[in-house]
């Protein structure tokens, strides 16, 4: 360690190229510097290493044994360290074979997901895609720490710390099965109370949610009479029941087994957004990913 803190990039340059031509001459001549310059670097090489690290030869200078030691792990750290700190290469999505994981619900893997996935496919082949179940307490830490590349949520409830860029905003309609004895027309807002409603609760096993809000503040309360943690299976309910659901519009948009009613009750929308670590926002990679979904929606 020592020897180490004595050390700068440039005597370890002046080493590599002194091993490789054994003469300090044309070491001078590559690295651009005067020969004294060379001679100096050699001298506090020397006294760092303890070892003369290379000798008067009849045809040059003749490396040491322990030279010869240093010549191929020395060569290995510059070659990593060139690598390091060289500009990042244009990303080729073409010979691309990243693995991105992205955090989202089953909402946002129906309108952002899986509407990128064409294109995704078609420009990088060989890459692969794991979405895993969106976890809102966890979201920033798992980007902080790389399990996950990207996240889909509301920006009003995006954690702090995190990159975001706005998707789409989205608006809740009335679905319901076509056909619906209730739904001949437009309800009134005492009707729309009296349907029979099911609500997606994240959280599971909830009964109230904005619509319940929006409607309390008006006085006003309806009947929720089935709560599941998924808009799938609430796309099956509505199929083939008289149960009726406030739904994000995009979710139920050319869905042919529903009807799309305009509600009596103007519940607000949310925006979604994308979210990412500042760790990944430079990396060519993960800004065509960014840029490949954002186009997509």
């Amino acid at each position: 360690m020592t020897n180490l803190r004595r050390l700068d990039l440039n005597l370890l340059v002046t080493l590599d190229v002194l091993l490789a031509e054994h003469n300090v001459t044309r070491a001078a001549q590559r690295l651009n510097f005067s020969q004294p310059s060379v001679s100096v670097h050699l001298a506090r090489l020397r006294d760092i290493f303890g070892d003369p690290l290379l000798l008067p030869g009849p045809r040059g200078m003749r490396p040491t044994a322990r030279a010869n030691e240093l010549r191929e792990p020395l060569r290995q750290a510059l070659d990593a360290l060139e690598r390091a700190v060289a500009p990042a290469r244009p990303f080729d999505p073409a010979e691309a074979s990243h693995v991105w994981r992205i955090a989202a619900t089953d909402y946002s893997e129906s309108t952002v997901v899986l509407p990128a996935m064409p294109g995704l496919r078609a420009a990088a082949p060989n890459a692969r895609l794991a979405v895993v179940e969106l976890a809102p307490s966890r979201i920033a830490r798992q980007a902080e720490q790389g399990e996950i590349d990207l996240a889909f949520h509301t920006s009003a409830d995006a954690p702090d710390g995190l990159r975001r860029r706005a998707l789409f905003t989205e608006r809740y309609v009335l679905a319901a099965r076509e056909g619906h004895p209730r739904l001949k027309r437009r309800p009134t807002l005492a009707e729309f109370c009296e349907l029979d409603h099911v609500i997606v609760s994240p959280d599971g096993g909830g009964f109230r949610g904005i619509t319940d809000e929006t409607l309390a503040e008006a006085g006003l309360a309806r009947r929720v009479v089935l709560s599941v943690p998924h808009f799938l299976f609430v796309m099956s309910v509505l199929a083939s029941t008289d149960l009726v659901a406030m739904l994000p519009s995009r979710l139920v948009s050319g869905h042919s087994a529903l009807q799309v009613i305009e509600p009596p009750v103007d519940v607000a929308g949310y925006e979604m957004a994308m979210l990412w670590h500042e760790r990944s926002h430079r990396d060519p990679a993960h800004q065509w990913l960014r840029e490949r979904i954002a186009a997509s929606v």
